[in-house]
């Protein structure tokens, strides 16, 4: 009987950074690259975190293809980054994959061949058979994923709700297929955490078209909505409103269009006629229009804060706006969300806030996952995709079906779950992961060290200490010269100033005298020493920066390490 093992390189007790693999007999399945966005905490110049690719380049000859489920960054935005190590086969459904090329422009990946495959499919790899299902999600053309091993399937969920009354084909549930692979053996179902807290199905209050429809029935001034960049849904319950009282709709981010032209080339959605304000015919002027703001994570907010305050070059912010936000606040972006709102109270214009408690996020709720249960039946069930307090909550939610603690897996990234002869054999098994965090469009990765200097910087401040010495006699020239930034105030602070120029001088000569001169050993001695001095004078840890710069006198030579 096969061998078959579970492991999350990232999702698990983080939200977003999603990305799982099956193993079956060694064989490797990757399943979602995503990546995640900086908190407050951890910004520091970081755009946004990938997981540890490491495991997956040491075993590269036994990944077999990867799955996408959805295009949403936390499931796919990471991809360009795996593709830039490994070669494998990508496989996802159409317009997943059409999001796939265009985010994957910006990379150098070695292999970008993208398998388009459909909504109800079963795909051949090699000895391995995996079938797709339909999930309804903020996107079209979500997909689960089942893989089928000797001890029974293995099923992702991706992320999913179930509206009976929305039947629209690029979004709906296929509640048959699900029905029928529970009639088969399932050996685990791997299902979402993250709305595992909230009581009730998500359905209908997602929708946000019945909270704010009489502001768009009754305004006959602008309306302004702030959306996050990826929820497809949300933006056709817009144009379907606008189009219903006769308003135009303006797009600040021009992507959200290239995102409606690939979903009706595909027809997925036909956009009303005539109903987009393009940027050249756009000006502040037009009244019965609509403007939808859109970003990601905090971005939305901040952007939305740059109109209120008018440091926006296109958008200048009206009296009589109306300014729906509907994007609702979520972790990691309270601070950012309340500044926006404060200076659009200032700006004076009228506020409509959808909280996380009225309109809820598409994520599976308490009844969601009980259904998801009942229909799949699964021997193990293992929570994935959200905060530890969310695992557990699903956790809860299988034992108020029924289930055992020990059928119940809670895993940390890097841990496998292995099962053999059809029962798990062991969760002992543990990878060592690190974040990648990515700084800015050069795509480069941070160093930790690196962030402990940032780190440094943005609290305490630094110092730079230099001095110029004679190539040949190692003779103090020049200096020394101290620089203080964010760490003192200088005009009460002269003689620590002068005291790190000694200490900077008083290093060189004792080395000079010891015949163990080196410049950069010399300078590491004298920022130790610098350090120290300054974390008893001061109770500070900035960062120090000694230069030692060696002139040869007699040819204009120089030289600085």
């Amino acid at each position: 009987m096969q061998k078959v093992r579970l492991m999350a390189l990232g999702g698990l007790d983080e939200d977003g950074k999603n990305m799982y693999l099956v193993e079956i007999d060694g064989d490797i399945f990757v399943v979602d690259v995503g990546l995640k966005y900086p908190s407050e905490a951890e910004q520091l110049g970081i755009e946004y975190i990938v997981p540890d690719f490491t495991y997956l380049v040491e075993h590269k000859n036994r990944v077999k293809g990867i799955f996408i489920s959805h295009g949403h960054d936390d499931v796919m935005s990471g991809l360009g980054h795996l593709l830039n190590v490994i070669d494998a086969d990508v496989y996802a459904t159409a317009l997943t994959a059409k999001l796939i090329e265009e985010n994957l422009k910006g990379y150098k990946a070695k292999n970008k061949h993208i398998n388009v495959v459909k909504r109800n499919d079963k795909i051949t790899i090699g000895n391995h058979v995996i079938h797709t299902f339909p999930v309804m999600q903020s996107i079209a053309d979500g997909v689960g994923f089942a893989f089928e091993t000797d001890m029974g399937m293995v099923i992702y969920t991706s992320e999913f709700i179930f509206d009976y009354d929305f039947l629209n084909k690029a979004f709906s549930m296929d509640i048959n297929a699900l029905s029928e692979m529970g009639k088969n053996n399932v050996l685990c179902l791997m299902s979402e955490s993250t709305g595992s807290s909230r009581e009730g199905y998500t359905a209908p209050k997602h929708r946000i078209s019945e909270k704010i429809e009489h502001y768009f029935e009754e305004t006959n001034t602008r309306i302004m909505v702030t959306l996050y960049r990826q929820n497809l849904f949300r933006i056709m319950e817009i144009l379907e409103l606008a189009h219903k009282y006769h308003k135009r709709v303006y797009f600040y981010d021009e992507e959200h269009i290239n995102l409606l032209k690939l979903v009706e080339n595909l027809g997925y959605y036909k956009v009303p006629t005539n109903i987009i304000v393009s940027k050249r015919e756009f000006n502040n002027d037009l009244k019965d229009i609509v403007c939808v703001v859109s970003g990601s994570g905090n971005k939305v907010f901040k952007l939305m804060n740059n109109i209120a305050i008018g440091e926006d070059n296109n958008i200048e912010l009206r009296s009589d706006d109306t300014v729906i936000i509907a994007s609702p606040v979520v972790p990691g972006t309270e601070k950012d969300a309340t500044a926006m709102e404060n200076d659009l109270y200032k700006a004076g214009v009228k506020i409509v806030k959808l909280n996380a408690k009225e309109i809820l996020s598409m994520h599976a709720s308490i009844e969601d996952l009980k259904m998801m249960l009942y229909l799949i039946r699964p021997k193990y069930y293992l929570p994935i995709k959200g905060e530890y307090a969310q695992l557990v909550n699903n956790a809860d939610i299988a034992v108020d079906m029924g289930y055992t603690p020990d059928k119940i897996i809670i895993l940390d990234n890097g841990q496998f779950a292995s099962f053999e002869n059809g029962r798990l054999a062991s969760t002992s098994d543990v990878v060592e992961l690190n974040d990648t965090s990515i700084d800015g469009s050069d795509k480069t990765d941070v160093s930790g060290m690196v962030l402990r200097d940032r780190a440094s910087l943005s609290t305490d401040g630094a110092i730079v200490a230099g001095v110029v010495l004679d190539f040949n006699t190692k003779e103090v020239i020049g200096g020394p010269d101290v620089q203080s930034r964010g760490v003192i105030y200088l005009k009460d602070a002269d003689h620590i100033l002068n005291e790190i120029g000694e200490l900077l001088i008083s290093t060189i000569n004792e080395n000079v005298k010891n015949g163990s001169y080196e410049n950069m050993q010399c300078r590491a001695e004298a920022k130790e020493k610098i350090s120290r001095f300054i974390l008893k004078e001061t109770g500070k840890k900035p960062m120090i920066l000694p230069a030692i710069v060696e002139i040869n006198i007699g040819d204009n030579c120089g030289k600085e390490s």
